[in-house]
């Protein structure tokens, strides 16, 4: 035979025979990896060993690096389910206090011959089952206000009426405090990009907890540019060390952490998660004794 001939024909056996060894060394490897991720104990530590062959040791990494992407994930979703226990302890101490108070308020008023003694019970009943009541209302805007997908119907809104809408709705509570907010929201021709219910759900909490928390009448302004429109929401507070403004709108968060309050502690989570909704920002600031919510939307044209 032609050595030429020959030693083309030994290079191709010497080729198919180390295919075939390189492929029967990666069969080995992949069911070696194939036994590790069969055997291997749910939420365990065990990693698989990097392999000899090339590109296998790639494919060790590579799937070493998803277990730990899913360990980290198993350890965030731990965490939130502590969190929410713990929220829904909280939460069920909420209810319970104002339902207890409402059950020992009527039961004296069932012993209780008085006209106007029985009737100040009743009312006071009442008022602790409104309490109640209120609480649950928001607990079920916050569960829908965090739906992945809630749909909002953006278009332009008058901003100058909706805040005035808002106080106006709640100027028997500042007149009971005797406070005057003041107000400067210019000759309300700017529009914002919004969804008008939730926005004006947004708006109400703020006023809301400016009400609740406040140690003074707020200051309701907006600082309108050309793309974006501030509104801005301040106003003093008793206790400034007290108040974490990074966690203000977590849900269940007081600053009062014996959740003494007043308030379910959901009402600056739900302006957030609608915020975050309509693709708006918001964001809490402390200078002082002022608490500032700043709530930053997109400005609109007239359509």
């Amino acid at each position: 035979m032609d050595p030429m001939l020959l030693a083309l024909v030994l290079l191709l056996l010497g080729i198919c025979l180390g295919a075939l060894l390189s492929g029967a060394g990666y069969r080995m490897e992949l069911r070696r990896m194939e036994r590790f991720l069969r055997g291997r104990e749910p939420g365990g530590n065990a990693r698989l060993a990097a392999g000899s062959l090339p590109g296998a040791t790639a494919l060790a990494e590579a799937i070493n690096g998803e277990l730990d992407r899913s360990a980290a994930a198993h350890v965030r979703d731990l965490r939130h389910q502590q969190e929410f226990q713990r929220d829904l302890s909280a939460l069920s101490h909420d209810i319970r206090t104002p339902l207890t108070g409402a059950k020992g308020y009527l039961q004296l008023a069932a012993g209780e011959s008085d006209p106007a003694r029985r009737a100040r019970l009743l009312g006071m009943a009442s008022a602790r089952i409104d309490a109640t009541t209120e609480l649950l209302d928001q607990l079920f805007a916050y569960t829908k206000s965090a739906d992945p997908d809630l749909s909002l119907d953006l278009a332009p809104v008058a901003l100058k009426p909706l805040v005035e809408e808002v106080l106006l709705a709640h100027y028997p509570a500042f007149d009971e405090l005797g406070w005057e907010p003041a107000v400067s929201l210019g000759d309300g021709t700017v529009l914002v990009e919004a969804d008008r219910s939730a926005l004006f759900r947004i708006v109400q909490n703020l006023v809301v907890n400016a009400l609740r928390h406040g140690a003074g009448a707020p200051k309701v302004a907006y600082r309108a540019g050309e793309v974006e429109v501030e509104l801005v929401v301040s106003n003093p507070v008793a206790e400034p060390a007290a108040i974490d403004a990074e966690r203000l709108f977590e849900r269940f968060y007081q600053a009062n952490a014996a959740r003494g309050a007043t308030g379910s502690g959901l009402g600056l989570a739900v302006a957030a998660n609608l915020a975050h909704a309509m693709g708006a920002k918001i964001a809490a600031a402390l200078s002082g004794d002022e608490l500032a919510i700043t709530l930053t939307l997109p400005r609109a044209q007239a359509r």
